[in-house]
This record gives C-alpha cells, structure tokens and sequence, in this order.
C-alpha cells in the first residue's frame, strides 16, 4: 500500500454519481411544474381595469398626435357590405401600438384581439409603461380585488373606433376602447374619447362605474315613451333604419345618425338616446365594451332577436345577428322591433 501515493477515482464511479444528482433535480423540477399546472395563473380584474385605462388613454394621445399632422396616412382596407369605404390611417396603427403592446407588457399570457394588426416589427420601446394603478380605480375598488383565470379573459381592443369620422375631422364621434370579456361575459368597459380628454369605464358583476358615467347617468336619464323614443343609428345605413323604425315604433319617435359605435352607446349610457341599433354586421371590438359599461348599470345589449353576444373567442370577432343596447325597456323594444331582425 502506497500511504503516499494520489488516489484514483474510478470515471464510472463518477458518471453514476452525477447521473443520480440529475435524476434527482429533474424529479423535483417536475414536482413543481406538477404543482403549477394544478395553479393556473390567475389575473387581478382590479388592476386590469387600470392598465386597461391607462392603454385607452395612451392610444388617444396617438390619435390625437396623427390628427394634428399634415397626413394622417390614410388607406382603404376595402368596402364593408354596405358599400361604405373601409379606411385606415397611422392614427389606427399607432394607437394599436401603444394599447396591444401596452397590454402585453403588463399580462403578457392572456388573449387580446385588436382590430388592427402589426405590419412591421414594433420597437417596444416606443410603448409606454401603462398604470397599473388608476387612482380612481384604487379609490373605488379598495378592499375589492378579483381574481380569475388567465385562461378566462379575453380582451378585445379597438384602437380607434368611428376611424371614417375621423378622415373627416368629426371629432366628436371617435374613441379608443378595450373591453375584458370573462368566460365570454363583458366584465370591464372603457370608452376612451381623446378629443375631449373623457374616460368612461364599468365594472360589470360589481356594479361601478367611473364617476365621469354617474355624472351623465344623473343628468340625463329619464325612462322613455316608445312611440317619442330617440334612437341612436349608425352614418352609414340611417335612412333604411329610420323608415323600419317608424314603422315598429311610430312616425314621432327621433332618429339621430352618428358615427362609433363607441359614441352611440355612450349617448345610451348618458340617456340623451333611448335605444341604439344597428342592423347589419358589426365587430365585437366596436360593442364589447359598451356591453361591460351597460352591464355595471343594469342595462342591456343583446343581438334584435335577444340573443346573447359571446366575447370569448377570437375567431369569432363578427355579430351577425343587428344589435339593441338600451337602458330601460328591453325587452318592450325587442318585442316593437321583432321587424327589423329580419333585415
């Protein structure tokens, strides 16, 4: 025996070993991702809301900038089934930017549906860091937080709504949106109008709004008579509206073209319109989050035959079924415009 001499390990001896100690972390790596999958992610709707405020708001800045500047870069995307010219402009795509991108940063694994889509490869650095923490929000919802499912929410975003009124200056019409569907259920609505620096938002399921609704909803709202009632309709199709209108109502009720869809149920949250209709497809993004905001109040917006409108799947962006938002009488003017549904 050499008491001296070095000590020789044997090199399969080693390999065991180490064999052994990866075994071992790969088994209890896979403990825990056993446990995660038994956890799912969940999202805080509370700071949800903030985010999603502060995105709206961030988008309506854009809009804003575009519409000061010489060129707006307007395009056409095509013609929609009446007919009526489809446009696009940098204030869409920038805003989308800032909102799409905005709410990446901040729930990078829940689903988001945005009107517009990228054409080039963004530079994230250009997207602001939205608010998670809105002090109207915090204010309203203290001691409130809940919690759901990522794999429950769906948030569906329209970067610049009534983009034709836009092209024509008509400012008052155009808004930014996003609306957070849970399990297909409008749960939060913001209306953003960036002209008037105005953010309207609910909170569908906890019956708050933003105070800016309240506001409007105190000022305005009476219930209405359905042979005076004041429907609210879209530009581009009015006049066919209005004669099938009269005709389930009767000739005194008030027909009033408007461009968004946004405006228009904004004017049926305020109560300076009675009903909204549209007739023909429209986009979940355009109605989504007027649905959350009339839902935090009691009101309604189905398909004209009543049905529900699902905001959970993004294959499924189109309503093909008209539209009725309202904040009183529902179903008595469903049961008037039983006519319409059918065009």
């Amino acid at each position: 025996m050499n008491l001296g001499g070095s000590v020789r390990i044997n090199p399969t001896g080693i390999a065991l070993l180490c064999g052994i100690i990866l075994l071992l972390v790969y088994l209890n790596s896979g403990s825990s991702r056993s446990e995660s999958r038994t956890q799912p992610e969940t999202v805080s709707l509370k700071s949800l809301l903030s985010v999603a405020i502060s995105v709206a708001e961030a988008g309506g800045r854009e809009v804003v900038a575009v519409r000061n500047e010489a060129d707006i870069g307007e395009s056409s995307k095509g013609k929609t089934r009446e007919g009526a010219n489809d446009p696009k402009t940098d204030g869409d795509m920038r805003s989308h930017i800032q909102m799409y991108y905005g709410l990446k940063k901040m729930f990078p694994n829940i689903l988001i549906v945005s009107e517009e889509h990228d054409e080039k490869e963004i530079d994230l650095s250009t997207v602001e860091t939205p608010d998670d923490k809105n002090p109207e929000v915090e204010l309203m919802l203290h001691g409130i937080n809940v919690d759901v499912p990522a794999d429950d929410v769906a948030v569906w975003i329209d970067p610049l709504d009534a983009t034709q009124e836009y092209t024509e200056n008509l400012k008052q019409y155009v808004t930014t949106m996003v609306c957070v569907a849970v399990r297909g259920v409008p749960k939060l609505g913001i209306i953003h109008k960036p002209f008037e620096q105005k953010t309207a938002w609910g909170f569908g399921g906890q019956n708050l709004v933003s105070k800016s609704v309240s506001d409007d909803v105190g000022a305005f709202h009476t219930k209405p008579d359905l042979t005076k009632a004041k429907i609210i309709v879209s530009r581009s199709h009015a006049g066919d509206v209005e004669v099938a209108a009269k005709q389930s109502l009767g000739p005194n009720i008030t027909v009033t073209p408007a461009g968004g869809a946004g405006y228009k149920t904004w004017e049926v949250i305020k109560g300076t319109q009675d009903a909204y209709i549209h007739t023909t497809l429209i986009k979940k993004w355009d109605i989504c989050a007027g649905a959350a905001i009339l839902n935090a109040l009691g009101g309604k917006m189905t398909t004209l035959n009543g049905g529900t409108i699902d905001y959970g799947r993004a294959d499924q962006e189109k309503n093909e079924d008209g539209l009725l938002a309202t904040m009183h009488q529902h179903v008595e003017f469903l049961d008037k415009l039983k006519s319409l549904s059918s065009h």
